[in-house]
């Protein structure tokens, strides 16, 4: 049986850059190279485009792959035909953070017609801006802490009135995070008056849009949902942290966190933070995978924190390990996101274009 073709995008001008190496690497080894064969396209940091055809072998550093330069004009050619010289059954975007991850490289994919893995360019987009995201939330009743958010524009014109804002709605401590990044890049755990100061001076150098969320005593509970019309849920993982906030530093470089999956919660509670996946997965019309994050108290009130429309996806991440624990290995689950891109844009094909 002749192979499907692939087409793996990772990379990206975004500073989850390096996220994205380390996932598309995971994805490379993993991926079923007896079923697909596999093409790969690097965008650097710069924006510039390169590819690779037919990586049949398992990567131990992917920086080392000779890849060829692809110009502006060659770009929509090369998504549409892989190495085999057939169409792609699916493109699979790696990638991380703005430019990747926010609908902009969705909407090229929608504008070519080509089949792609995870959320098109609505859920991208809402689920990367975190206060879209809450904003869709409220809008279907799931409980969340209280925020503030506000521009650079504006804090740089009405500092003493927003941080007097800040002061009256919320208490430290406080987190302050860019609306649209992951990867807890950005982020601050402020205590006081001088250290919110600082967190927001380091989030506006990542976005020109913040929010700041009210600290909570709770555990850090995620939930992780597959499918497309009629998504599908895992138990709850917990983050346990050996550190007093799970930074980039912590997550990606000094592995001071594990994971305990199955979470240890109430069968109630867990239903329920299933349940509540589901409608955030419905409420930014998701497809294909999502992680939802929820805050659970010590008297088990639940909070949802964030949703993540391209969540981690090292073989070591907690959005496969969640699917490992349901039985679903990490090959598999690649394979199960590449027929859900072709499902999706199956369903897309039905509808008409044109009025006879």
């Amino acid at each position: 049986m002749a192979k499907e073709n692939v087409c793996i995008v990772y990379g990206g001008k975004s500073a989850e850059h390096d996220v994205s190496i380390l996932t598309a690497q995971n994805v490379l080894n993993a991926i079923d190279k007896e079923q697909y064969q596999v093409d790969i396209i690097y965008i650097t940091n710069d924006g510039d485009w390169k590819k690779k055809e037919n990586i049949v072998d398992s990567i131990t550093d992917i920086d080392t792959l000779r890849l060829s330069d692809i110009s502006a004009g060659e770009i929509s050619q090369l998504l549409g035909v892989g190495s085999s010289g057939e169409k792609y059954s699916a493109v699979f975007p790696l990638l991380h953070g703005p430019n990747g991850e926010d609908g902009t490289i969705q909407g090229l994919f929608e504008v070519l017609d080509l089949p792609y893995v995870g959320n098109g360019v609505l859920a991208a987009s809402s689920s990367m801006d975190k206060l879209v995201m809450k904003q869709l939330f409220e809008h279907r009743g799931l409980p969340q802490l209280p925020y503030v958010s506000f521009l650079r524009s504006e804090y740089n014109k009405y500092q003493h009135n927003i941080l007097k804002l800040v002061h009256d709605k919320l208490e430290f401590p406080v987190f302050v995070k860019p609306a649209n990044l992951g990867s807890s890049v950005g982020i601050s755990k402020c205590n006081n008056e001088a250290e919110l100061k600082q967190g927001i001076e380091e989030a506006f150098q990542f976005d020109r849009k913040l929010v700041i969320e009210q600290g909570i005593e709770a555990r850090e509970i995620e939930v992780a949902v597959l499918g497309n019309d009629y998504p599908e849920t895992t138990w709850p993982g917990e983050v346990i942290k050996d550190v007093a906030f799970y930074d980039y530093k912590a997550k990606y470089k000094d592995g001071k966190i594990k994971l305990d999956i199955p979470a240890d919660l109430d069968e109630e509670v867990q239903m329920t933070l299933r349940n509540m996946a589901v409608e955030a997965f419905k409420a930014t019309d998701c497809s294909g995978l999502l992680r939802a994050d929820f805050f659970v108290t010590e008297d088990n009130q639940i909070f949802i924190n964030e949703t993540n429309a391209m969540p981690g996806f090292t073989a070591y991440s907690m959005y496969p390990s969640l699917w490992e624990n349901m039985g679903l290995s990490y090959s598999d689950l690649i394979k199960k996101l590449i027929e859900l891109a072709k499902e999706k844009h199956a369903d897309k094909q039905q509808n008409k274009y044109n009025i006879d």
